[in-house]
């Protein structure tokens, strides 16, 4: 189903939106209050050689002209009548529905091969609407928004994608000498990368994908372990276990990118328990139980909550073991009451895989500052989180328990081979990995 047909075209017509060449950049922002600049942002895509296509999604001002998508396109798109948006006066959910429409006319845009990337800027609505849009689009295809809150928590806009966010310094409101420098950079960023965008080409056949997590607590054993499972052809995606890493990792599960994981570092249960800075959410290590993708967990850096900087750290937590880690972070100890819960939380989640699942226990440190010696040394909370996930676990996991630290080279070698084993038993591995660029 063609884009022109699903949406009555916009005002371009049919047949030059089908057949348009090149490849164009979608473009999309509120023309009705950023209009100068989204056009000047499109006069330089042009000056670029880039084709642009338009999508308005401004809720509450005129009709704009030679917009490829009107906003009351992207209305309907989103299940909705432009007027009713209006009339309700709920902004909140007419930026929802207009998110909605967007993400919907981008997915059908890219699905035609009509574009090779999106851009859009904005303020805090503009950049709101803009990053659930842009979700929708997967990891390697361009995506760039010209922000007023690049600099502040973006993660609310990134989430787990690889969106990108430029800082525009000023307010988006009129065009000047620096304004101008920010969008000729946007432009000339966008354009460079849907340059390299082969938009549905079949790519070369590929070894099987398998997800890893590390810290850099953990990175020696993550080091040792992605070496030997690419030693057994796999093509190794590690990811930081920083909060938007597990985040990550969970949503390509979900999506069936890889044919196994090996969860190594499992750090941020403890920041969703304790409420550290670096949570992935209540629903990590989940996604490979519910989808049956062969996993093997491991427990590192559970000795750790991520904090912020020392001088921020809660009263409740100052009396407790900290490590200084940068100006920007500070380590504190799980006590044996919280990792005891953890292990609990861990078995649950391990005891209803619907694919092969084992844990391996490294008895002597979860991170390289909890072995003998560390700062982070305690046998006795180390013990807790062990004995809970001892009494926990369920008989379809496989418990393995190594009387070693987890950066143990022999110790991940070992769990890297379980896991191959685990997947090399699959009947039909072709069925379980997906090929995610083309959903």
């Amino acid at each position: 189903m063609s884009v022109s047909k699903e949406f009555n075209g916009g005002n371009r017509k049919p047949e030059t939106l089908v057949h348009a060449a090149p490849p164009a950049v979608a473009v999309l922002g509120s023309f009705d209050t950023k209009g100068g600049e989204l056009r000047y942002l499109c006069h330089r895509l042009k000056t670029a050689g880039v084709d642009v296509i338009t999508i308005d999604f401004g809720v509450y001002g005129p009709a704009i002209d030679h917009i490829d998508f009107p906003a009351a396109h992207v209305a309907s798109a989103g299940g909705a009548d432009l007027s009713d948006l209006r009339i309700s006066g709920d902004r909140g959910s007419a930026l929802s529905v207009m998110a909605s429409g967007t993400a919907e006319i981008l997915r059908l845009l890219m699905k035609e091969r009509r574009i090779r990337g999106a851009v859009s800027l904005g303020g805090g609505g503009g950049t709101n609407v803009a990053s659930k849009a842009m979700q929708s689009l997967p990891i390697g295809f361009p995506k760039l928004i010209v922000s007023t809150v690049a600099s502040g928590n973006v993660r609310p806009y990134v989430q787990e994608t690889d969106l990108t966010l430029m800082y525009s310094v000023l307010d988006v409101a009129g065009l000047n000498r620096i304004t101008r420098a920010v969008l000729n950079n946007a432009a000339s960023a966008i354009a460079g990368m849907a340059s390299q965008v082969s938009v549905g080409a079949d790519e070369p056949t590929r070894a099987p994908s398998v997800a890893l997590t590390a810290f850099g607590v953990t990175s020696k054993g993550a080091t040792a372990a992605r070496r030997r499972l690419e030693e057994h052809g796999f093509e190794v995606l590690v990811f930081h276990a920083t909060g938007s890493g597990g985040l990550s990792l969970e949503k390509l599960l979900r999506a069936g990118f890889f044919s196994g994981v090996f969860d190594l570092t499992t750090t941020e249960l403890a920041d969703d328990l304790v409420g550290g800075v670096m949570s992935a959410g209540p629903d990590r290590l989940t996604a490979a139980a519910e989808v049956g993708v062969p996993q093997v967990v491991s427990l590192g850096a559970l000795d750790m909550v991520n904090l912020g900087p020392l001088a921020d750290v809660a009263p409740e937590f100052r009396a407790r073991r900290l490590i200084r880690h940068n100006d920007m972070m500070t380590l504190m100890r799980t006590t044996a009451a919280e990792n005891s819960e953890l292990g609990s939380r861990m078995a649950a989640k391990l005891n209803v895989s619907t694919g092969p699942a084992a844990i391996f226990i490294p008895l002597k440190g979860v991170s390289s500052v909890a072995i003998a010696g560390e700062p982070f040394f305690d046998p006795e909370a180390d013990q807790a989180l062990f004995a809970a996930i001892r009494n926990g676990l369920g008989p379809n996991v496989k418990l393995v328990e190594r009387d070693v630290d987890i950066n143990n080279t022999d110790f991940v070698i070992e769990a890297a081979d379980e896991l191959a084993a685990m997947i090399a038993r699959l009947p039909n591995l072709e069925e379980i990995e997906h090929d995610y660029e083309k959903k």
